[in-house]
Formats: structure tokens, C-alpha cells, sequence
């Protein structure tokens, strides 16, 4: 038989009499008295014997020691029979037992024999392998307290896990080393001290460490949320991957490839953040940097790709209409009671924010993350909206596939404004300093929306030049998208549209609306799928994809 069978089949048996024993050690009956000691067996052995205790009510035994010194019970068998065991600093003496009724005394004295363990220099392997399993050989395995491996030229010795351990062999797990050689030792107690037998007794122990190595030596910069792949060798011996003192979270790992995902920390600020990148491996004992220049990339704007809204209809599943700038999200319109605006569900009827203008306190009215939605008009239109723009439009969205009024977003027959209030700007490519911005999203450069980049005069009304004097709080298909569809005609197309977002505080729209902006945001249409509604001109379902830029700060007005 192989040692590794024999390892296996050992740890089998030794699950089965550790599972046997905890369900002897946990009986519970009624105790009855104080445990009595009629006789026990053998009466000497060194440490690690085994005693078979006799008498009676010993199934209540909590307690036990051998010459004053605690000992390890083993199995209550039964109420008239006990096994425990001589353990550490063990002395001559009687065996107590103990129960919450008392305790007991026996008449005999068990004689502890103190004998070194003798173990053949062959039983030692010249090679091991760093967390695995060891069986060693010898006689008198059972006195063994510790077994340390220390690296040579190193003075701390690491003990190994014992396993398993009887007279004849003891079962550890290599413990972690600082170098590829190691000199084992074992600790025994002679009576007076724990002893340990000279290092020179055994040969010097190759432990195969398998150290992981990386080979990605080069990071580009990276955001938060991405993959990041580490190659090399070992690296499935990698516990940790490290960003600052921040955990990674590993996804995929093998013995030549590790990815991560980059997480965001507390003291990340917008722009380029510049951390340590380290690795953890061997119980957490080693660590190694791989750079302390790993650059994660935190944008001046949000950027939200590819979502799609889709606009009012009951004939379809396709509920999802409030997107929000802030999140990210689109809402289906089941939420727009309690997630999108409780305070307009909350107010039905009454005025929130009539004609833009927020009759709510601030806390309310900033409680609302800003939301647009897209809805149809008589002429089969596909138009934008704000929420605080009309109170004809929410009430036009429904949480359910059914028509009955119950089922409209605002509750029955429910006319109401919303809370968050929005204007657009329509960029018109054909002017100047529209077609600027326009080109600085298509080309990649649209990286910051903030007071710099897109200063505001309130007196000139513009924002970074442009007029907003003309900020509607709708713009309309036959606008942003002229001469692709036709009333009445079923049409999927792309588009190229881009519209300015403004967000307004809870001053709401003044007769300056340059006044009072609290955020801003580029949205760039890039498809509609323009469907009917019931076989008439009103438009259903459209879904409307597009892109968005918003801005990650409130605009203070700096001077």
C-alpha cells in the first residue's frame, strides 16, 4: 500500500471514530450523582496513552485530568466506561473525574512514563511539498506535542498541523518555510520540559514551495468594474489579490492564469488614482508587490452606453420607460410608485412641480434622482420629456399589460407633475458651436462635464458658448430625428441625434433658464424602433437607444 492510499484511508477511519466520538462525548442523560472510578487500565504509559476508566454515572463526565493535569476525554462509551487520554505536560498521580455533581478520585495512581519518541532518520523523505501531507514512522509517535520544520539559516521554527497521531505514526501538514531547505525537529515532554531532538538527528528536507511567479510585468490603466489577467506560473498558489490594502475579487484562476476584478476604494478621486498592486499567497504569510504604479482611471463623467427606454403603450410587455442620468438605470414603470417618485406618487393630484417650478421642500425634492422618459403625441411623435413639464404625460404609462385606469403609473385618472425639473437643447449640426460638441463626444474627448469645460453665463445665457435661451421642456422626433419617419408608418432606424440635459435645483425654471442648473448631461440618440399603437397613429412601444454623459457634481457656480 502506497502512503498516499494509506494517508487516505487513515483520514477515512479517522473521520469515522472523530464523528463516533463527538456523538458518544455529546449524551446528555439526566446526571444522577458523582462519577465513581472502579478501575482503570493500563496503569502507566507515557503521553498519548489511551485509558479505559471503569465505574459508575461516568456518561456525565465533563472533566478529567491525570496527576493534577488536564487530560483529553476521548469517548463517554457508556455510563459505565470512559476512554481519555495522557496528554501534554502529564504528571504521575490519580485519575479525577468530574460532572456537575462533583468530582472523584482514584484509588490507584497511573504512572507517567516519559520517553523520547524514536523516529528512524529513513522514515523522513528527503522531498516534501509546501501544504501537503506527511506521514512519519517510528515508535512511541504518540509522546510527539510538536513537529517544526525551520529553514536553514533561519531560527523560527514553523509547527506542522498534526493530522493524526497514534503510537506508531503521526500524520502532519507541511507548514509554511521561508526557503526551499528545512530541518525538522520534534518536541516531546521529558518529565520537567518540553524537549525537542537535535537537528542534526535527520537529514535536511527539501520543501518544494512553489512560490507563484508572475509574468505581467506591464498594466495599462484600467476602471473599476474591469477584468484584469495575471499570467505566469503557480499562480494558482495566489490566496489574495490586493489593490492598496483593498481585496480584489478573483473570478477565474489556474496554475498559469489568474483574473481579477478591479475594485473601487474609498479614497479613490476622479481622475487617475495611483495604487500598489500586490499578491498573497502561503497563508497569507508572503506578500509581493507587482507594482506599486497601477493606475485605476476614475472618470469627471458618467457615462452610461447603450440603454434603451421604451415609450407609453398597454399592448406590450416592454414596461421600461423612466431612465435616470444619475444611476444609470432604466425603471420598469412597476417602480415609478416607490423608486422613481414616490414624492409625485405621494402628492397624486396636487402640486409638486407645476410647470417646473418645485413646490416641495429641498430634502424632498433632492431625494428624486432626475429621470426622463420618451412619450408619444397625437401627430405619432416620438418626443422627450421632463417630468415637470406637463401633468398629461405620467399618467399615460402603465405598470401593467392592461388599460384599466387602475393600472397607470400615477393611480386612477391621476394627473400630476413630477418632481425632478428638466430642459433640453436640440444640437443642431449645422451651427458652429453645436457641431463643436458633437465632434468631441464622436471623437472620444467628451471626458469631464464640470464648471470648467462647461461654464455657465448666466447674464449671456450660454453654457461653454452656446445659447440655452430656447431650453424647451420637450423636444420631439420631427426635431432631433427630421425626415426619417412618417406618421402613421412603422420604422426602425439609426440615429445620430445629440441633446443637452439640464437639471434643475428645487428653484426650479426662473425666467433665466441659466439659472439654477444643478447638473448637465450629453445624450446621444442612436436607434428608434418606432411601433403603433392598436393600428392607429399614436405611437406604442417605441424603443429609443441611446447614450449618456452626465455630470458627477453639482455645478456650484464658481467664479
Amino acid at each position: 500500500m502506497t502512503m498516499k492510499h494509506y494517508i487516505q484511508i487513515s483520514f477515512l477511519l479517522l473521520a469515522a471514530v472523530l464523528l463516533t466520538a463527538c456523538d458518544k462525548l455529546s449524551m446528555d442523560e439526566k446526571v444522577k450523582g458523582v462519577p465513581q472510578i472502579t478501575d482503570f487500565s493500563p496503569k502507566s504509559g507515557s503521553v498519548g496513552t489511551l485509558v479505559s476508566v471503569s465505574g459508575e454515572d461516568l456518561e456525565s463526565v465533563v472533566e478529567a485530568t491525570v496527576g493534577g493535569v488536564q487530560a483529553q476525554l476521548v469517548e463517554r462509551v457508556s455510563k459505565n466506561l470512559l476512554t481519555l487520554k495522557v496528554v501534554g505536560a502529564a504528571k504521575s498521580g490519580t485519575i479525577m473525574l468530574k460532572n456537575s455533581v462533583g468530582s472523584t478520585e482514584s484509588a490507584a495512581t497511573f504512572n507517567v512514563e516519559y520517553l523520547a519518541p524514536e523516529v528512524p532518520a529513513k522514515s523522513i523523505p528527503a522531498e516534501v511539498e509546501m501544504g501537503n501531507k506527511l506521514l512519519i514512522s517510528g515508535q512511541r509517535m504518540n509522546v510527539i506535542s510538536k513537529v517544526l520544520f525551520t529553514a536553514v539559516g533561519m531560527t523560527t521554527p514553523h509547527q506542522a498541523d498534526v493530522i493524526d497521531q497514534n503510537d506508531h505514526e503521526i500524520v502532519v501538514k507541511i507548514p509554511y518555510v521561508e526557503s526551499d531547505d528545512a530541518q525538522i525537529t520534534f518536541a516531546y515532554y521529558d518529565g520537567k520540559q518540553e524537549k525537542t531532538t537535535p537537528a542534526a538527528a535527520f537529514p535536511v528536507i527539501k520543501v518544494k514551495r512553489y512560490q507563484p511567479n508572475v509574468t505581467t510585468t506591464t498594466f495599462a490603466p484600467v476602471h473599476v468594474g474591469d477584468a484584469v489577467v495575471l499570467d505566469g506560473t503557480y499562480i494558482n498558489k495566489i490566496e489574495q489579490v490586493l489593490l492598496g490594502s483593498k481585496e480584489c475579487t478573483i473570478t477565474a484562476q489556474s496554475e498559469t492564469q489568474l483574473t481579477f476584478v478591479v475594485p473601487a476604494t474609498e479614497d479613490m478621486v476622479d481622475g487617475d488614482n495611483v495604487k500598489t498592486l500586490s499578491i498573497v499567497y502561503f497563508d497569507g504569510v508572503e506578500t509581493k508587490v507587482l507594482t506599486d504604479q497601477f493606475v485605476v482611471q476614475v472618470p469627471f463623467v458618467y457615462f452610461w452606453a447603450n440603454r434603451t427606454t421604451y415609450g407609453q403603450g398597454r399592448d406590450v410587455s416592454e414596461l421600461a420607460s423612466f431612465f435616470s442620468p444619475e444611476t444609470g438605470m432604466v425603471y420598469h414603470n412597476s417602480m415609478w410608485r416607490e423608486t422613481v417618485d414616490p414624492i409625485s406618487y405621494a402628492k397624486q393630484a396636487a402640486t409638486c412641480s407645476a410647470n417646473q417650478k418645485p413646490a416641495v421642500t429641498e430634502s424632498e425634492y433632492n431625494s428624486v434622482n432626475p429621470y426622463f422618459f420618451f412619450s408619444g403625441v397625437s401627430a405619432g411623435n416620438l418626443q422627450i420629456n421632463s417630468p415637470a413639464g406637463s401633468t398629461g404625460q405620467l399618467k399615460n404609462f402603465y405598470w401593467f399589460n392592461n388599460s384599466a385606469n387602475d393600472y397607470r403609473v400615477t393611480g386612477a385618472n391621476a394627473n400630476c407633475y413630477g418632481t425632478p425639473v428638466l430642459t433640453y437643447l436640440y444640437l443642431d449640426p449645422n451651427k458652429e458651436d453645436h457641431l463643436q460638441l458633437i465632434n468631441e463626444e464622436k471623437n472620444g474627448k467628451l471626458t469631464k462635464i464640470d464648471e470648467q469645460t462647461f461654464p455657465i453665463d448666466v447674464e449671456a445665457k450660454t453654457c461653454r458658448g452656446i445659447n440655452i435661451s430656447s431650453l424647451a421642456n420637450t423636444v420631439n422626433q420631427t426635431v432631433f430625428a427630421p425626415g426619417v419617419f412618417t406618421v402613421g408608418e412603422e420604422k426602425s432606424a439609426d440615429i445620430d441625434a445629440y441633446i443637452m440635459v439640464f437639471y434643475y435645483n428645487v428653484n426650479g425654471l426662473g425666467s433665466n433658464k441659466a439659472e439654477n442648473i444643478k447638473r448637465i448631461g450629453l445624450l446621444h440618440i442612436k436607434h428608434i424602433d418606432f411601433k403603433l399603437y392598436n393600428n392607429t397613429n399614436a405611437p406604442s412601444s417605441s424603443s429609443i437607444s441611446f447614450d449618456m454623459y452626465w455630470m458627477k457634481h453639482d455645478y456650484k457656480y464658481s467664479e
